[in-house]
């Protein structure tokens, strides 16, 4: 069998294509939304589910402590969401949430989505009424998709698309999601510090000199 036969060679190889098709200019114009969003004193909430609500949990740690930005995830608070989704219904869950912390116009969203949310397809509604409540309330939007017909493309400020194969596009979709987050927290116009190992790695080159 040759590499080209193996589903790895094909995965790796689609990586790559997505890596070389991906819009710098766009992440470049994402990070200067979330940095104005720090300046203006706004807080940036991130949204997702299944996989985008563990990303969402682990962008909220990078985005705070290495650019000092005021973030949070409402799938942290699994009591609440729960509870919310239990007494009134997961359409609502993530809306009900933002209501409470008084979404407002100097806010964001992050949106990790592999689909976008559609209403007419029945897909992510959670979602969708958590982005039009905020494009109501005057809050950016952004967001990491894998569907150019979702509502996240549709509403997003800046949307980053990423096109995988078909028979690929959630590992895919959700692999480029971390790849666009943690390409915002090491960007020079948003970052205020490095990571730990990178400012020990500058440490001890500089101690070498």
């Amino acid at each position: 069998m040759s590499r080209r036969d193996t589903h790895s060679s094909a995965y790796l190889d689609a990586v790559a294509e997505l890596a070389h098709a991906l819009d710098p200019a766009l992440l470049d114009a994402m990070a200067r939304g979330l940095a104005a969003v720090r300046e203006r004193g706004g807080r940036l909430f991130i949204l997702g589910v299944g996989g985008g609500a563990g990303h969402a949990s682990h962008a909220v740690n990078d985005f705070r402590k290495l650019c000092g930005l005021e973030c949070y995830a409402p799938t942290d608070n699994v009591s609440e969401l729960t509870a919310r989704t239990n007494d009134d219904g997961w359409e609502t869950a993530f809306s009900a949430w933002l209501e409470v912390s008084r979404l407002s116009e100097r806010d964001a969203l992050l949106v990790f989505s592999v689909g976008g949310g559609s209403r007419e397809r029945n897909v992510s509604v959670g979602l969708v009424v958590a982005m039009e409540a905020a494009r109501a309330a005057g809050a950016s939007i952004y967001g990491v998709v894998g569907a150019p017909g979702g509502t996240l493309a549709q509403l997003a400020d800046v949307a980053i698309l990423i096109d995988p194969p078909a028979e690929l596009r959630t590992p895919l979709v959700e692999s480029f999601q971390a790849v666009a987050w943690h390409a915002l927290v090491s960007h020079p116009g948003l970052a205020l510090r490095q990571g730990h190992w990178e400012s020990l790695e500058r440490g001890s080159a500089s101690a070498l000199r």
